[in-house]
């Protein structure tokens, strides 16, 4: 009897540890992570552990590493994984202090993680977040502002900035084996002054703005005028040249008709002269002669007025 017990007891201890072990040695990779395995007594394994479930030795040490896009925060409230403030203070190029909040996303470059796990000694995705890549993230950030005046940083150029912030990281951290997808300014505060004074420059700008716009617009519309006042000319000109062409064609007609109403009349007369002869005249003369003798004779002689 009592050996049954024991056998049943020493089954159940076997069946226990044998679970344990099995618990032990159950290793978890979430979606989007691979794991690094490290032996005690070979170093690190050449491949990696993706997603899932995995039986590994005990004496087998994993590290996780993400290769899915993450999203990190650098903000003044608890933002994703920010904790506590983690906003930064960062120059311009005119010497203007900004207060700056920062998001950026990244991943582990899934081919070397082996790499990353031996340069940075067993530490782990997420301490690397903390104890790298943040603090470098904020000190090059610092490097890219200072080349940007601060209109520029809060104005219309903050588009630009992130996008050369976002290349300057990438640049950064590529050695590293850290992906940076994408970096941009969220939120960023200045001093009183500054913004007064920004308030000053950005009104003057507009106002300058305007008046070049007001400007163009006068330039613009005086072109307009002058190109309808050198239509009008021409207009005019056309007109009166068409109508000098008028009077030179009606004067020409009248004098061309003068000449051919003379040459009419000249060859009128002509024929008639051609057709009196002396007895025609002494006909003319007879028919329209009244029977009056002349008042009036000389010949060599002195009139002599026959009334008289």
């Amino acid at each position: 009897m009592k050996k049954s017990i024991v056998a049943v007891i020493s089954f159940v201890l076997i069946l226990v540890l044998g679970l344990g072990c099995i618990v032990l040695c159950c290793r978890k990779v979430p979606a989007g992570y691979v794991a690094v395995m490290y032996r005690m007594n070979g170093g690190i394994a050449d491949d990696v552990l993706g997603q899932g479930w995995h039986i590994v030795p005990p004496t087998v040490k994993t590290t996780l590493y993400s290769i899915g896009i993450e999203q990190s925060y650098l903000t003044a409230t608890e933002d994703g994984d920010s904790q506590g403030d983690d906003s930064f203070s960062a120059p311009s190029s005119d010497g203007k202090g900004l207060m700056m909040e920062l998001t950026f996303t990244y991943r582990y470059d899934a081919d070397r993680v082996p790499e990353i796990f031996t340069r940075f000694k067993g530490r782990s995705g997420r301490e690397l977040l903390d104890s790298f890549i943040k603090p470098n993230v904020i000190s090059w950030t610092k490097e890219v502002t200072a080349k940007y005046p601060v209109t520029d940083i809060l104005g219309e150029k903050r588009a630009e900035l992130n996008t050369v912030l976002s290349e300057y990281l990438a640049q950064k951290f590529a050695p590293y084996g850290i992906i940076i997808e994408n970096a941009s300014l969220i939120n960023i505060e200045v001093d009183d002054e500054t913004r007064a004074s920004i308030t000053k420059k950005v009104t003057a700008q507009q106002e300058l703005e305007l008046a070049n716009i007001e400007a163009e617009t006068a330039r613009i519309q005086a072109e307009k005028e002058k190109k309808v006042a050198l239509i009008e000319a021409e207009k005019n000109k056309e007109t009166a040249e068409i109508q000098a062409q008028q009077a030179r064609i009606k004067a020409q007609g009248e004098a061309d008709a003068k000449r051919i109403a003379a040459e009419a009349e000249a060859e009128a007369n002509r024929k008639i002269a051609e057709s009196l002869t002396p007895e025609l005249i002494e006909k003319l003369k007879y028919e329209q002669w009244n029977g009056e003798l002349p008042q009036v004779q000389g010949a060599g002689t002195p009139i002599v007025d026959m009334k008289q």
